[in-house]
């Protein structure tokens, strides 16, 4: 259907929302990234295979027919958070959610849950201190504290479907925005206090407006979905579960900018993030939500898709606009603004994934609404990767100003195997690590700054006492070399001789007064760099310098790895008070290297060891030790 009025578009909404209202049972099976890998797909498969044997009137995917009285409705839905426990299998309104779901296990939730009502326990989520088994999804300690804003549809409602997204609302924030002036429209933007999501968090309102006020006769809103720091996935998610609220966004940008032309650039190794996204493209030109006279208004406004080939550089704004024109992606000097001068040198809007997210429901609600979550200079919500050696890996969303030991033993569960925390590490490889006593530090874009880290797109890494901190600063600085496009001194050298000396002391070759030097050099790179991504490039190095300094001091003046993570100065012995013999470092030796017989004292022979850890990461008994 063809909407050609908002009157026409809010009467299609109501019936769908109507009939949505009549579903006995609904059956969410997450496909997101990581229960695609473990076989979600087969899990859907075998759910619907199953409920056909059984007779059951099963609706798949689209929403449900109007002549249906009390159908039962199973979809693939985007990601649901909780990637630790995947597959997940989420029964709506009895709120039950199976995790670790498999296609034999799906047989039979459709013969004991959707035939029967009967809970199967054994597929519940399994509290891991309390031991018990919780059915309920919004009392799982993981979603407990969460607030959903740009994640409000992932995991709720059918991707790919157009009518499931009007059904929950979907396009009435865009319907409600053609009544509103375009300076009314960023008032509400402002008001709301959003900042952009993407890593500068610069204001999202006062962008708008500044490209309004710039001189051009034309205007680009862009969607910045490149996403390539290592450990984050917000966007992709968003992107791949819920592309038609990221369109809205979009397209009330637009009528607010007086936009006509629109981008979304999304990384090549995103395809189903970018196969979403086309056909929601299209179902949206089909229903006259994009094109011209959108909902019988004046405005025109439409959206392609440009795929990135993988350069982390191009997450930068203007080597973005670059790449999208055609030419390298290579930043431009800071003072060339690109709401002024943008794509194809006309002003322009480049927000990200999640920022546009966030528009529809600050339009429905009102900025008031926004401003009231999140702290005084942070608004609103914000979406993290939570990964590492945390409990509860995911994708989770929490209020700004949520402390950081709220996020990592909170919603993320602690560490795992009860391991000492010592650090998180905010904001991608540009980003800071932060240690034990920042644990009470509100998550917002200024406290983070002010702590040596950066709020950044939203990755949270978590690290354990087997984490060595000059190897974390080298890693990332190795994934900044790489990726660095070359074109100033500062970034092209500076971080190639960073490199160099953090490797040096991981090889036990640092000497007295390196420190000085790292640092000073750090710090001319942040001043001299021409972009984003060679300022903040030693982060990694000045937090760790910071906050762990004593295991720099300790790769160059004893030539040793506290963590035992450095192969080259690190020396695996078990300690004979300690082991019990279980023969698990035995079994994981990859060379053979540790001999003893079971509950005897097992011994490494140190010219067949490669220091590979395995041995420590399997003994339960911590009787592996580095020196």
């Amino acid at each position: 259907m063809r909407f050609t009025t908002p009157t026409e578009l809010a009467d299609k909404s109501a019936t769908l929302a109507s009939t949505d209202r009549k579903i006995k049972k609904r059956v969410l099976v997450c496909s997101g990234t990581g229960c695609a890998a473990l076989g979600a797909f087969e899990v859907f498969d075998a759910l619907v295979e199953a409920a056909d044997g059984a007779k059951l009137d099963l609706q798949i995917e689209l929403a449900p027919c109007a002549d249906h009285a009390e159908p039962l409705y199973a979809t693939k839905t985007g990601c649901q958070g909780f990637c630790q426990v995947g597959p997940l299998v989420h029964i709506q309104p009895d709120d039950i959610l199976y995790t670790k779901v498999t296609p034999k296990k799906a047989r039979e939730i459709v013969e004991q849950t959707l035939q029967q009502g009967k809970v199967i326990d054994k597929l519940l989520y399994k509290n891991p201190e309390t031991g018990e088994r919780i059915a309920e999804r919004s009392k799982i300690p993981f979603y407990q504290n969460q607030t959903t804003i740009a994640l409000e549809g992932c995991g709720r409602v059918a991707a790919e479907s157009l009518d499931a997204y009007l059904a929950a609302g979907g396009f009435a924030p865009l319907a409600k925005a053609l009544t509103l002036t375009p300076e009314a429209i960023i008032g509400e933007v402002v008001e709301s206090g959003l900042r952009g999501r993407g890593g500068g968090g610069f204001a999202t309102g006062r962008k708008w407006r500044s490209c309004v006020a710039a001189e051009g006769d034309e205007r680009f809103v862009i969607c910045n979905g490149d996403e390539g720091d290592p450990g984050a996935f917000m966007d992709c998610c968003i992107m791949e579960g819920d592309p038609y609220r990221v369109l809205e966004g979009m397209i009330i940008c637009a009528l607010a900018v007086g936009a006509k032309r629109g981008f979304i650039y999304v990384r090549n190794e995103y395809p189903r993030a970018v196969s979403r996204l086309q056909a929601a493209i299209d179902a949206c030109r089909a229903a006259g939500l994009l094109g011209d006279n959108i909902l019988g208004s004046d405005l025109d406004f439409d959206i392609r898709i440009s795929r990135g080939g993988g350069a982390f550089v191009c997450g930068e704004s203007s080597a973005l606009m670059r790449s999208i024109e055609g030419n390298v992606g290579e930043p431009r000097a800071k003072y060339v603004r690109s709401v002024a001068k943008g794509l194809y040198d006309k002003p322009t809007v480049l927000n990200n994934v999640e920022t546009f997210a966030c528009v529809p429901a600050i339009i429905r609600e009102r900025g008031k609404w926004f401003r009231q979550l999140g702290t005084e200079g942070s608004a609103g919500t914000k979406a993290f990767c939570l990964v590492g050696k945390v409990v509860n890996t995911g994708l989770i969303e929490v209020p700004m100003g949520t402390p950081l030991r709220d996020v990592v033993f909170g919603v993320g569960g602690g560490i795992i195997n009860d391991r000492p925390f010592k650090a998180v590490q905010t904001g991608g490889p540009s980003g800071g690590c932060l240690s034990e006593e920042h644990l009470d530090l509100p998550v917002d874009f200024d406290a983070l700054t002010a702590a040596g880290s950066m709020m950044g797109s939203g990755g949270m890494i978590v690290m354990d006492d087997h984490t060595c901190m000059v190897d974390v600063a080298r890693y990332f600085l190795k994934f900044l070399l790489e990726e660095s496009c070359g074109k100033c001194v500062p970034c092209r050298e500076g971080i190639f001789q960073l490199h160099a000396m953090l490797d040096a002391f991981a090889k036990g070759e640092g000497k007295t007064g390196d420190l000085a030097k790292l640092e000073r050099l750090a710090e001319d790179v942040q001043v001299g760099a021409l972009c984003g991504l060679g300022k903040s490039a030693p982060n990694p190095v000045l937090s760790t310098l910071r906050n762990f300094r004593d295991e720099y001091e300790a790769h160059i003046e004893r030539k040793k790895c506290p963590a035992g993570v450095c192969q080259a100065i690190t020396t695996f012995l078990i300690d004979a008070e300690k082991c019990t013999g279980c023969m698990l470092c035995i079994k994981a030796c990859p060379t053979e290297a540790i001999t003893g017989q079971k509950k005897k004292l097992h011994a490494i022979n140190q010219e067949l060891c490669t220091k590979c850890g395995a041995c420590r990461l399997v003994c339960k008994d911590d009787a592996v030790v580095t020196t």
